[in-house]
């Protein structure tokens, strides 16, 4: 009988760490993947976290890195480096820079944009 309370008590606790890492879109699952878009999905998740420092002119920090054009985010997207920075990847710079982490969906819509054959659409 107290093994059984302990484990309940350590699935309760479980269920509530679980809980509490979830975001918001993760429970709504409003998060959509499909037909992602370069100017329609991308650009807006760029353009608010990315390019108040890797965009032309706004260079201070940026170690000459750009996003704000198609072609230039391309070499980040094919070496894998955008991925890595924004997910977090160890060994690689944690970007946005002294900002928060993208949110999930904004992560996932990039991935499924590159895996989707990241199109100039």
């Amino acid at each position: 009988m107290k093994r059984s309370a302990v484990l309940l008590s350590m699935l309760i606790i479980f269920m509530g760490l679980l809980w509490g890492s979830c975001t918001r879109e993760q429970l709504n699952s409003s998060c959509t993947t499909g037909n992602m878009s370069y100017s329609n999905n991308v650009v807006p998740i760029l353009k608010n976290n990315c390019y108040s420092c890797h965009s032309t002119g706004n260079s201070a920090g940026s170690v000459g890195i750009l996003l704000d054009n198609y072609d230039r985010l391309m070499i980040y997207v094919n070496n894998g480096y955008l991925v890595a920075d924004i997910t977090h990847m160890a060994g690689f710079p944690a970007m946005p820079y002294m900002k928060p982490k993208l949110d999930t969906c904004s992560i996932n819509q990039i991935n499924a944009w590159i895996n989707q054959g990241a199109i100039n659409n």
